[in-house]
């Protein structure tokens, strides 16, 4: 009779060792088969044995499987997690040119128009006889309204006064535009000095740094444009984003190049099942 019980005792053992759990299924594929949604009040642990408690891993820690066979580790990224309602940089576009504006130099008159507003068209005459950067061109795609769109424009602009100990100037005007429409613009000038060493040669940087907030939804083209408005001298040779003709080699397109950043920052928001 003891014999009978102990097989029964050591059957029932065995059964218990081998039997696989399922949770919302008749056929579980482990020892413990969850089919649905599970809700974790405390510490989740894991490696442990049956002698010692697992690892609940520290604050911010994050759990990572090392494949099939082997048990998940508990890991700390480098990798800054974004909460509802931040701001994210989705995409960053750099783009640059050599070969900038040289149309605007001797012989050409400015347009004569003092003041632009945001919103004017690019193709406008009355807003101005705008000549693009082609190499600065650049296409992108909004998918959610709340959005920063920065903009970091940077040229060189150069100037050579016909006599070198006169000095000369041009008023000049540079602008970011969103599906050929202005978004942001700056104004400058540029002038020579009266020094012959130089003969009458005159470099400048330009910048234009601008924010631009809940831009549509959608795909969007930016262009960097920039006008003449008007010279002390017509003669006087003048270019954006590269060297005047008669520059003899003083300057280069290399080191008077057009460059252009964009940031597109998006906001972060989740969506609930």
């Amino acid at each position: 009779m003891k014999k009978i019980i102990y097989c029964c005792a050591a059957g029932l053992l065995s059964l218990c060792a081998n039997a696989q759990v399922g949770i919302g299924t008749a056929k579980p594929k482990s020892v413990l088969d969850v089919n649905g949604k599970t809700t974790l009040r405390k510490e989740l642990r894991v490696g442990g044995t049956s002698t010692q408690a697992g690892n609940a891993g520290l604050n911010g820690q994050v759990l990572v499987s090392q494949g099939e066979g082997l048990p998940p580790v508990w890991k700390s990224l480098n990798i800054s997690f974004m909460e509802e309602g931040q701001y994210k940089l989705i995409n960053s576009y750099l783009s640059s040119d050599q070969a900038g504006i040289i149309s605007l130099t001797d012989g050409t008159a400015g347009d004569g128009v003092y003041k632009n507003s945001v919103g004017d068209n690019i193709t406008d005459a009355a807003k101005g006889t705008w000549k693009k950067i082609d190499g600065l061109k650049n296409t992108f795609t909004i998918k959610n309204g709340k959005n920063r769109l920065t903009y970091q424009f940077q040229t060189g602009i150069e100037i050579k006064a016909p006599t070198s100990t006169t000095i000369e100037s041009v008023r000049f005007t540079c602008g970011v535009f969103r599906n050929g429409t202005l978004v942001a613009v700056r104004p400058d000038r540029i002038a020579s000095n009266n020094n012959s060493g130089k003969n009458g040669l005159q470099d400048y940087i330009f910048t234009l740094n601008y924010t631009e907030q809940n831009v549509p939804v959608g795909a969007h083209t930016i262009e960097i444009a920039c006008r003449k408005i008007d010279t002390s001298n017509s003669t006087s040779q003048f270019a954006i984003g590269r060297n005047v003709q008669a520059s003899n080699g003083a300057s280069s397109a290399f080191t008077l190049e057009s460059t252009m950043k964009m940031d597109v920052i998006e906001y972060v928001s989740y969506k609930t099942n």
